[in-house]
């Protein structure tokens, strides 16, 4: 994992929840835990660490992820 994953990670973990984590960061985050990224129809999106998924709409048109989605990868990725 390199310094802007660590960065992007210690956001997520951050509270108050913050409203400012671009949703590219997240995506090259998992893919540096060695994760999966599984588009759907539409906007949709799966995530996969390991056993873990996680189902998300990505966010259109802005990039970043809204709070109750930092809120979900918080919990996915264990506090």
């Amino acid at each position: 994992m390199n310094r802007k994953q660590q960065q992007t990670l210690e956001r997520i973990r951050e509270k108050p929840t913050r409203s400012d984590v671009k949703y590219s960061d997240v995506v090259s985050l998992i893919s540096g835990l060695g994760g999966s990224i599984i588009e759907g129809s539409g906007s949709r999106v799966q995530f996969r660490l390991g056993e873990k998924r996680l189902n998300i709409h990505r966010p259109h048109p802005q990039k970043e992820l809204k709070r109750y989605a930092v809120e979900l990868f918080r919990e996915f990725l264990g506090k």
